[in-house]
């Protein structure tokens, strides 16, 4: 799978820019806020509808612009499937697929599938949780676009959940001691046990096929020094080592019962996968708060490059993005890294000193300058 051609109509910093790519190694040089990660970013949304740098929208439309457009060309086994998307903030995004409009914006996820490292994964190693469940997600869409759905049903259940909790906790603190009505939290309850039992299968599933994958791409940054580790630790206390769906559900809806009232009293949902945790190690110790920064740099990218490895596996090799990485490691892990990348079906690099690359992923050449990239000779 590779990337033929990319354009964008008022994304972030480019009026309108259009860019044909090559298969194999692609870099993109120019100095720091200039637009070089806007270009990876913008291919990091294709592949999952969210960008890596904020969380809402509003950001990534140019200034004084009323909606964005990206279009993708993908090569995959021959054939080629243009993906197109207009974001407005504010409003539902519009997605063609092949020229034709989608119902929904995410009957495009699957399209194109992209690892992207970017330095703001230092945050999965030091982060709040909430930045490793994103990553499971993420991949675990990106392998089976129908979570894309489970894990939208699972968020509004837990919205609801939480308004109806937060409701009732503040009419009892504004009108006495019985509060709201609490008579459908019953059936929000089956329906968070439904829905997050099929999201945590998921998310085991995943962490077990992943986690040999992550001990070896640390391995390789790294030289070898230290073991990596991950494990996923769920907020319902599960039996069985091995859980099936069903197993799951009554797991979550027994937790549920037995948090009621300290849900009730603090008027928020404490009990499901929005509260739990993938756990990484270094050895015997837990990677944050004990890695180094250079440690932490390895393992972020230990956590994609697993998650590349993977996705290879599964029989389609993803694009691989690498935004300003290079910068930051030293002369072993830059040539250890080229080794381990060299083969993509297509690599995108992004410097600001066009050394800093290994000889090895040498390849197409852009400079990028403020809202425009020219291809080098």
């Amino acid at each position: 799978m590779y990337v033929r051609r990319l354009e964008l109509v008022n994304f972030r910093s480019y009026e309108r820019v259009e860019l044909d790519l090559e298969p194999g190694g692609n870099v993109f040089v120019g100095a720091n806020g200039v637009g070089k990660t806007n270009l990876v970013e913008a291919l990091g949304y294709v592949a999952t509808l969210a960008s890596h740098r904020v969380a809402t929208d509003a950001p990534l439309v140019r200034i004084g612009a009323g909606s964005a457009v990206l279009r993708c060309a993908i090569v995959h086994d021959g054939r080629e499937l243009l993906v197109e998307l207009e974001i407005v903030p504010g409003r539902a995004n519009r997605a063609r697929l092949g020229r034709s409009p989608v119902r929904r914006a995410r009957d495009v996820l699957g399209a194109l599938r992209l690892v992207l490292f970017a330095p703001e994964d230092l945050e999965l190693i030091r982060g709040d949780p909430a930045e490793r469940r994103r990553y499971l997600d993420d991949l675990m869409v990106t392998r089976q676009p129908r979570f894309a759905g489970v894990r939208a049903d699972y968020e509004r259940v837990v919205k609801q959940r939480n308004a109806l909790l937060r409701t009732s906790y503040l009419a009892r603190k504004t009108g006495g001691s019985r509060g709201g009505d609490l008579s459908t939290l019953d059936v929000w309850d089956a329906q968070l046990a439904r829905h997050g039992a099929e999201l945590l299968a998921g998310r085991l599933e995943l962490v077990a096929t992943l986690a040999p994958h992550v001990s070896k791409a640390y391995d390789a940054v790294a030289a070898g020094r230290g073991a990596a580790g991950i494990a996923y630790r769920p907020s319902v206390e599960l039996r069985d080592p091995a859980p099936d769906r069903p197993a799951l559900e009554a797991a979550l809806a027994a937790a549920l019962a037995q948090a009621r009232p300290n849900e009730v009293e603090r008027g928020v949902t404490l009990v499901g996968p929005h509260r739990d945790e993938l756990a990484l190690t270094l050895g015997p110790m837990p990677a944050k708060g004990y890695a180094s920064h250079g440690e932490s740099w390895s393992y972020a990218l230990a956590l994609r490059l697993a998650a590349y490895d993977l996705l290879r596996a599964d029989g389609i090799e993803p694009v691989l993005a690498l935004d300003d990485v290079f910068a930051e490691l030293d002369a072993g892990r830059r040539e250890r890294l080229a080794e381990m990348v060299g083969g993509a079906s297509q690599l995108l690099v992004t410097c600001a000193v066009d050394d800093d690359v290994p000889r090895l992923l040498r390849g197409a050449r852009y400079a990028v300058s403020e809202g425009a990239v020219r291809r080098g000779e």
